[in-house]
């Protein structure tokens, strides 16, 4: 695929720069497809900022089965409600601290960070890999990204109040 063909394919598939991506990856050899996909799609596992449904679902399901695995999130939802907490508060918080995570992971896939020495030479990666599995190339520095993809285009700064 020619470098217009894949600004295309980046503008197509909703990159806020696409030439930007797609002369990245022809000039600096970066596998951007791929590493935007992979975003891309991780930042759809975080909470939506217009999206509060996902409040009264959490505690009506915390309500039903208040000893299940994640029902304290419900609990804590209720109670912060009581107290007056709003339902753009809420999201703003559960979202802020999911993109942090989504930042960490991104991260911790080149740097294991402090190992103990009987496995400090363990190592992993996210790899792009053709049909049959066989590994194509490292994608390097998801998190310089994250804030990029932040579907807002704010890259996580407040909401105008």
């Amino acid at each position: 695929m020619d470098q217009k063909k894949l600004t295309a394919l980046f503008e197509k598939l909703g990159a806020r720069d696409p030439e930007g991506w797609a002369r990245s990856q022809f000039e600096e050899g970066i596998p951007q497809l791929a590493r935007f996909l992979f975003l891309r799609q991780a930042w759809r596992a975080v909470v939506s900022e217009g999206d509060s449904g996902w409040i009264a679902g959490a505690i009506a399901s915390a309500e039903a089965r208040p000893g299940d695995p994640y029902a304290g999130v419900g609990h804590a939802l209720r109670s912060l409600r009581a107290r007056g907490a709003t339902n753009e508060e809420l999201t703003d918080l559960v979202r802020g601290m999911q993109a942090e995570l989504l930042f960490q992971i991104c991260y911790l896939l080149e740097d294991p960070g402090e190992l103990e020495p009987d496995v400090e030479d363990v190592t992993w990666s996210l790899v792009e890999t053709d049909e049959e599995g066989n590994v194509l190339d490292d994608i390097r520095g998801l998190h310089e990204s994250v804030l990029e993809m932040d579907p807002t285009g704010r890259e996580m700064r407040p909401r105008a109040r």
